[in-house]
Formats: structure tokens, C-alpha cells, sequence
């Protein structure tokens, strides 16, 4: 590994085409970042890829991601999705970065997926100099060696994930990756390297990944704003010490996301106004949103996904009473939507990465708020890939797999449905082209038998229904006003499943469009 040549204390300070040819080729690169740009070393990513377009040098590449880089268009890691420059990618999360997840649908590259708890926490592994990580995340999915091994094509044929076996149980251990070169994002370096944070979202595994770099012989590349003169910066506002830094790449317009410049809501140093909030139309998001809502209890730990969750906790006036939290590391503030979901102004705390999954696997969720893609008669729930394209798992399977209650909200169909809420009741306009309720999903994120054997509580809402997971698999139990039980319901599945005794009527309250009121039954 080449490694520029330090002047004393000093840290190099190269250009981003300098920098990225400290790779060499079949190195193992490992990127920090997040969808829509937060954290992400955006021009230190663009000059790898116009290195290789024009020299076709390195060659042979293994990524390592623990989320996904990129706008879901043409921005992160989808730029260096050239034959040849990759040839292996080991993530937690693909969605953003669709054309390298191409490839992978292709054979062109091998390709697998852990969960990004896993992800982030093999950093610190092989920071430390263990083997891996014995763990229970992953048991019973697709990540589990007896159904692929998180392996996402036929290419991929090497076992990764070992099946052990301590004490009678069952555990998977997953092998350190130990990453040959780390490119992070910091906001500025001193002329020293030590790099700080203050304008940055999240820190994510930008730590972790510094320390499994350099304890193992890498190059750790930091792509900042600025610099500022050597020990001028407060010692609580640096992240990584200089001494892991090899070279800094200062790009002065550098943003905190895809889109904009600077937000100081978003990186905490402003306090947003939130009391006149805007708040959801009155659609399928919001009933289910609603619904969801109402198996939360004063008090509760959560984790949410589904970002309309906090939206209508807002226009409840109950977002105060509970915790919510994102895997990415955030605790408390406002959800933002889609994929900028991550960026939450008015922030109550910002953990790093592997610490929020330490939280999620070792329990300490009451509950978590998922969106589901497949779900099955078994309770199994598939969300990583559909209809052969790659998603990926994300945090799912560390969330759902530890929490004491999940839920799983998603439409009855998907593709082309359209619904009204009018009179208190659902109308459907028009079906969706696929059912999202099968008879049995191809492959497993969510696996239903184990969660009943973990004494988990699961709901499944949609617009129209409410099932719950029992032994005999999905029970209907609530079903929305206005809504014809066989053509509405059993007809839009692709199987008949089990009706609860005392069926009831979905809470008129959903289909209102006034708020719920459920402060009062909250402060009793």
C-alpha cells in the first residue's frame, strides 16, 4: 500500500486525483456515507471514477458500504459502476446506488448483502483485530447459510457467513473485513489531520472505518470543507485523530447533501419552529400511519422507517412522549421524507452508527415501524429484493428481529392503486396491478416462525386491513369502514387467511380529517 509521506506532524493535503490513486489494484475500499449525500466524499468518489474511465486503473475493487451512496440517479457510488473497476461489493444497503445494483442483477460483479448493523460493527472488528462477529442477526433470512448466505447472484459463490453453534444455540459468524483503503467525510481538518464533524448530519462509521484502516496496514482518505491551523479545533468537536489521516482532500463548496448547501436546522445548530407543522392529506400514508400510531405507548423506545409516523405524532401532539429514533444514529427530531429520511432537524441526540445498533441488538426497541414490500401467509416478510431488483436489507433485519413489537405497514396492492378517503370510509378508485400479500414470499428478511418462537408481537397494516401473526399465520382482526370482506379483502391476497373471531372495525378516527385526539388518552 502507498501511503504519502508525512512532513513531521503535517498531513498531506493532495488534490482528489492525487488521492485516489493511493489505491491500488484489488484493493478492499471501504466508503462512508448515506443516501442523498450526507457524510459521502462525493469528489473524492467522482475523480476514483475519472481515474478509471481514463487510465483503467484500479482494477479489480472490492466496496464495502455499510448504507447506501448516492441519489438513486446519478450521483455516489453509481458512477463507479464500470466493468472492471468493481469486483465485488459487500453491503448493507443497495437502493441508492441502482447501477451497481444492476450489475449484480447482471452476473457482472459478485455482490452480497449483511445488515448494516453487521456492517458497521465488522468495522470495529477488524479495528480491533478480532476475527468477527458471532451474533444472532440474520438467523432464519436470507442471510442465513441455509438459505443464500446474503449472497445476491450466481455469481457470488464464496461462503462468507458461518452457521456455529455455542452453548446450544444457534449463532452466524461473520468474518472481519479489513479494509485496504477507508474514504470519509469530515468538515474540517487541521494542518495536523484531525478532523472534525460540526456540519456534518450524522456521523455514521466514519470512526470505526479510520481504525479498521490503519490498524490494518491502509490508507485512510478524508475529503473536508476546510483547514484550520493545527490544534485551533475544540477537542470535543474532533472525530477522527490526525494520526489515523493519510491524506486530506479540501473541496470548499462541499454540501451536507445531494441537494442545497448549508442547513443549520439540520446539523443542529439552529432549533427549528415546528408548532404549526403541515400535516399529512388524508390518503392511504396517513391511515396507516394513524394506525401504527396507536400501538405506541407513553414511554416507548421506537425506530421508524415509516417517516409519516412522526408527522402524525406531531398533529396528535404526542411526538414528545415517545423516542423515536433512526438507525443512522439520530434519537428524537423531525423525520424527513423519502430518501432524505436521515437528515431530521431538531435533533435530541447523534450517536455514531455501531452505537445505535449495539442499542437496536441488544433489545432495547419497544417497538419499530418498517414498510413491507412482500408479506406471506407464514408472517414472512421479503423487502431486500422484488421481482429480481436489488434493494437490499439496510437496518431492516437488525430492527425487526430485536424489537419487542413491529410493525409492518404497506398497501393491500401496489402498482397503480388509487384510493379515497370520503365519509369516513375507504373507496377504491382503482387496484393496484400486484397483490403485496402473497401466498409465499421468494425470498426471507422477515422470518415469521422465529419471531413468534422470539415472543414477538407483529401487526401488518394496511389502508384496508389489519392482520396480526399467530401460530396458524396472518389473522385478519380489523377491517376499514366501507370495505367488502371477500372482494376488498380475500380476493386482493393470495391466500385466505385465518379471520379473527372478534373481527372489528378498523377506528373511525383513521378516516377523519380532523386529528385523532388521542392526547388526552395518552396523559391519562
Amino acid at each position: 500500500m502507498v501511503k504519502p509521506l508525512r512532513k513531521g506532524n503535517l498531513v498531506s493535503i493532495l488534490s482528489a486525483e492525487e488521492a485516489v490513486k493511493l489505491i491500488p489494484d484489488g484493493a478492499t475500499v471501504a466508503f462512508c456515507g448515506a443516501g442523498s449525500g450526507l457524510t459521502e466524499a462525493t469528489v473524492v468518489i467522482e475523480a476514483l471514477a475519472q481515474r478509471f474511465q481514463k487510465s483503467q486503473q484500479p482494477r479489480n475493487l472490492t466496496f464495502l458500504h455499510s448504507t447506501s451512496l448516492g441519489d438513486r440517479d446519478g450521483r455516489g457510488m453509481v458512477l463507479l459502476a464500470q466493468a472492471g473497476l468493481c469486483r465485488k461489493v459487500i453491503a448493507g444497503h443497495w437502493g441508492q446506488s441502482s447501477r451497481l445494483a444492476e450489475m449484480a442483477e447482471r452476473n457482472e460483479i459478485e455482490a452480497y448483502n449483511f445488515p448494516q448493523g453487521v456492517m458497521c460493527q465488522l468495522l470495529r472488528s477488524a479495528a480491533a483485530g478480532h476475527p468477527g462477529i458471532l451474533t444472532h442477526v440474520g438467523l432464519g433470512t436470507f442471510i442465513d447459510p441455509r438459505q443464500r448466505g446474503g449472497k445476491l447472484n450466481e455469481r457470488t459463490k464464496e461462503d462468507l457467513i458461518q452457521l456455529m453453534e455455542v452453548n446450544g444455540q444457534e449463532w452466524l459468524f461473520y468474518p472481519a473485513i479489513r479494509p485496504d483503503v477507508a474514504i470519509i467525510r469530515g468538515t474540517a481538518a487541521d494542518t495536523e489531520g484531525y478532523i472534525s464533524m460540526d456540519d456534518e448530519i450524522v456521523y455514521l462509521d466514519t470512526l470505526a472505518m479510520a481504525q479498521a484502516a490503519y490498524n490494518n496496514g491502509g490508507s485512510v482518505i478524508v475529503q473536508v470543507q476546510r483547514i484550520v491551523k493545527e490544534r485551533t479545533q475544540h477537542s470535543k468537536s474532533v472525530k477522527i485523530p490526525g494520526y489515523l489521516v493519510d491524506a486530506v482532500v479540501v473541496v470548499p463548496e462541499q454540501a451536507q447533501m445531494c441537494s442545497g448547501s448549508m442547513n443549520r436546522f439540520i446539523s443542529g445548530d439552529f432549533m427549528l419552529e415546528t408548532r404549526a407543522g403541515i400535516p399529512l392529506p388524508l390518503n392511504e400514508r396517513k391511515v396507516i400511519a394513524r394506525r401504527a400510531l396507536l400501538e405506541v405507548a407513553p414511554g416507548n423506545v421506537s425506530v421508524g422507517i415509516s417517516d409519516d409516523i412522526d408527522i402524525v405524532a406531531r398533529e396528535e401532539e404526542v411526538n414528545e412522549d415517545f423516542a423515536l429514533t433512526v438507525e443512522i444514529g439520530s434519537i428524537g427530531g423531525i423525520c424527513a421524507q423519502g430518501i432524505l429520511f436521515e437528515a431530521n432537524p431538531k435533533m435530541r441526540a447523534m450517536l455514531d452508527m455501531p452505537s445505535q445498533f449495539d442499542f437496536y441488538d441488544g433489545g432495547g426497541l419497544d417497538i419499530c415501524f418498517l414498510n413491507f414490500t412482500e408479506a406471506d401467509q407464514a408472517g414472512n416478510v421479503n423487502v431486500h429484493r422484488l421481482k429480481g431488483k436489488i434493494a437490499g436489507t439496510g437496518g431492516f433485519v437488525d430492527i425487526c428481529q430485536n424489537s419487542d413489537k413491529v410493525i409492518f405497514g404497506g398497501t393491500l396492492t401496489v402498482g397503480g392503486l388509487k384510493i379515497a378517503i370520503e365519509d369516513g370510509k375507504v373507496k377504491i378508485h382503482q387496484e393496484g396491478n400486484s397483490q403485496a400479500i402473497i401466498s409465499q414470499v421468494p425470498e426471507i428478511t422477515f422470518n415469521g416462525k422465529d419471531a413468534l418462537r422470539r415472543g414477538q408481537e407483529v401487526l401488518y397494516i394496511t389502508e384496508r386491513a389489519v392482520f396480526r401473526l399467530t401460530p396458524e399465520g396472518l389473522e385478519l382482526c380489523e377491517i376499514a369502514p366501507g370495505m367488502d370482506l371477500e372482494k376488498d379483502i380475500i380476493e386482493q391476497m393470495g391466500f385466505r387467511p385465518k379471520i379473527a373471531e372478534d373481527l372489528k372495525e378498523m377506528d373511525h378516527r383513521l378516516f377523519s380529517p380532523e386529528p385523532m385526539g388521542i392526547q388526552s388518552e395518552w396523559h391519562k
